[in-house]
C-alpha cells in the first residue's frame, strides 16, 4: 500500500466542552474528524441539537462530509454528584452505598446511587465499579437502608461517574423511555445514526428500530455487557453498525477477555458487512498530555490490524485539553497501521456476507453482497485505479468495503444523509452526485466525478458496481470494468 494513499480507517471523536466552539471544530475536521458523537448522557436535548448544527456548519466550511452519531444513554447508573472539584477515595476504607433521594450528594464516605431498587440488587461480595472501572469495590453487608463495601481501588471521584452493579440482577433494560423520547427528537432533527446503550438482546435493538420507523438513522448497537457479547450475532444481524464499547465491557467482563472480545465483535461486524467503532481509552493520556503513551500507540495499531472500521476518541476529544491533538495523533497512528495491514490475506478470508445467511433474507441482499465479492476480486484481478459504488442507502460501498480493499471505494450518492452515514465506514469516500435516470448514465457520471476529483486518470481501469435507478427493490446486480477516457 503506498504512503499516499489517504487514510482508510475514520475517526469519531465526541463533542463536548472543550471542543464545541466552530472553531475548535473546523480544526478537528481539518485533523482528520469523520464523524462527531454527541452524547446524551450528560446533556439535554436541544444543547445536543445546537451542537449537531454547528459541527454540520463547520464541515460545511471545511468543504468535508462528516456525519453525527447521536449516543443514547440508555439504563446507565449514576452517582449523586461528588463536591466540586472531586474527591479521593481512599483504598482499604470502608464507604456506604445508599439510594440516593432528591437533593443527595455523594462524598469519600457516602456514595449516593441514582437507583431507587439498589439495596435490592445487592448482595455481599458483589463488586461495583465506578467510572471506567478505575475505582472498584466489594459489598460487605447489605442492610436495609444503606450497604457498606469495601475500597479494593482507591482513586479520584468527580462528577456522576456511572455505577456498574452486578450483572444479570438489575432491572433495568434498554431502551429505556428516555431513550425512546431523544429517538423522537433526533430522528426529527435529521441525525446521521443512533448509538443504543446496554443493548442485551437483539430484541433491544428491533424495540428501536420499530420506533424509529423505516426512515430513521442509523442503528448502532453498543456492546459492553456479557449478555451482549454471548448474542453478539443475532445482535450485529439486526443492526447498523456496532461499537466495542470497551470501557464498560471491561467493567463487567473479565479485564483480560476484553481484547479476545474486541477482535471477535470486530471479525463478526465486517463478516456481516457492518461498520465496526472501536471505542474508550484510546488515547486517555491525551486528556492532559500533548503526547500518547508507547502503549496507546499500540492500542490503536492494533485494532487497525484488527480490522476496526473506526477508532473512537471520548474524553479526550469530549473534555481534554488537546482535543484537535488527539485526533491528529490518532489519524497519524492509524495511517503509520494501515501500510502494514494485511489486505490480501484479509480479503480472501472473510467468507460469504453473514447478513445474506439471516433467515428471510430479501433477495436484493443476497445478489448485492455477491456483486460486491465479484467487485473485489476483479479489482484486484484488474489491478483497479478505483472501486466506484454507486448507492442510495449506502449498503453497496458497505459491502465492498468488508473487503478491506487496496483500490480506493468511491461512493457516489445523491442522497446527503446516506454520505454522511458512510462517514463510519472503512476506507470509503463518499460523493454527492445528482440522481440519474438510467444505469449508463448512473455509471459515466460515477467515473466522471471520480476523474474530476483526480482519483482516477486517462487510461486507469475502474471497476463500479450499480444498480437499475428503476427497480422497485433496491439492489446493486451489475459490475462494469471500465476503462477512463
Amino acid at each position: 500500500m503506498s504512503s499516499g494513499m489517504p487514510r482508510r480507517t475514520k475517526i469519531v471523536a465526541t463533542i463536548g466542552p472543550a471542543s464545541d466552539s466552530p472553531t475548535t471544530l473546523r480544526a478537528m475536521i481539518a485533523a482528520g474528524m469523520d464523524t462527531a458523537r454527541i452524547s446524551l448522557a450528560h446533556d439535554a436535548m436541544e444543547p445536543t441539537i445546537e451542537r449537531m448544527g454547528r459541527v454540520r456548519q463547520a464541515a460545511e466550511a471545511e468543504g468535508r462530509i462528516v456525519g453525527v452519531l447521536a449516543d443514547l444513554p440508555g439504563p446507565k447508573v449514576r452517582a449523586a454528584a461528588f463536591p466540586e472539584g472531586g474527591v479521593t477515595i481512599a483504598q482499604d476504607s470502608l464507604v456506604e452505598l445508599v439510594a440516593a433521594d432528591d437533593g443527595d450528594g455523594s462524598t469519600e464516605r457516602r456514595i449516593a446511587v441514582e437507583h431507587p431498587p439498589l439495596l435490592s440488587e445487592l448482595l455481599p461480595g458483589d463488586a461495583v465499579a465506578l467510572g471506567d472501572g478505575g475505582l472498584r469495590l466489594r459489598v460487605r453487608d447489605v442492610g436495609a437502608d444503606r450497604a457498606t463495601a469495601t475500597v479494593e481501588t482507591g482513586g479520584w471521584a468527580q462528577g456522576r461517574p456511572g455505577v456498574a452493579l452486578p450483572p444479570g440482577r438489575t432491572s433495568l433494560s434498554s431502551p429505556t423511555d428516555t431513550d425512546l423520547r431523544y429517538l423522537d427528537a433526533l430522528c426529527e432533527a435529521g441525525v446521521d445514526a443512533v448509538a443504543i446503550s446496554f443493548v442485551r438482546t437483539a430484541e433491544d435493538m428491533v424495540r428501536v428500530r420499530k420506533a424509529a420507523g423505516p426512515d430513521g438513522p442509523m442503528l448502532v448497537a453498543k456492546i459492553e455487557t456479557q449478555e451482549a457479547v454471548d448474542n453478539v450475532d443475532e445482535i450485529i444481524g439486526v443492526a447498523d453498525g456496532v461499537m466495542v464499547a470497551r470501557g464498560d465491557l471491561g467493567i463487567r467482563c473479565a479485564i483480560e477477555d476484553v481484547p479476545h472480545h474486541q477482535k471477535r465483535i470486530i471479525r463478526t461486524g465486517v463478516a456481516y458487512g457492518r461498520p465496526v467503532i472501536t471505542a474508550t481509552q484510546m488515547l486517555e493520556s491525551m486528556l492532559r498530555a500533548p503526547t500518547p503513551t508507547r502503549a496507546e500507540v499500540s492500542d490503536i495499531a492494533n485494532a487497525v490490524f484488527d480490522g476496526t472500521s473506526a477508532l473512537m476518541l471520548s474524553g479526550e476529544s469530549a473534555v481534554g485539553l488537546h482535543p484537535v491533538a488527539a485526533v491528529a495523533t490518532m489519524a497519524q497512528v492509524a495511517m503509520r497501521a494501515e501500510r502494514e495491514f494485511d489486505y490480501g490475506t484479509w480479503g480472501r478470508s472473510l467468507g460469504r456476507q453473514q447478513s445474506v445467511e439471516v433467515v428471510g433474507a430479501p433477495a436484493g441482499v443476497r445478489i448485492t453482497a455477491a456483486v460486491s465479492a465479484a467487485g473485489w476480486r476483479a479489482a484486484m484481478d484488474a489491478e483497479a485505479a478505483a472501486i466506484i459504488a454507486c448507492t442510495n442507502s449506502g449498503a453497496t460501498a458497505r459491502a465492498i468495503s468488508r473487503f478491506r480493499p487496496t483500490a480506493p471505494v468511491l461512493a457516489c450518492t445523491p442522497s446527503e444523509r446516506t454520505a454522511r452515514q458512510l462517514s463510519m465506514a472503512w476506507g470509503v469516500t463518499p460523493m454527492i452526485v445528482d440522481a440519474q435516470g438510467t444505469t449508463d448514465d448512473i455509471v459515466w457520471f460515477a467515473v466522471k466525478s471520480a476523474s474530476d476529483r483526480g482519483v482516477v486518470r486517462p487510461g486507469d481501469v475502474v471497476a463500479v458496481l450499480v444498480g437499475s435507478p428503476t427497480d422497485v427493490e433496491p439492489v446493486t446486480d451489475v459490475l462494469r470494468m471500465v476503462r477512463v477516457r
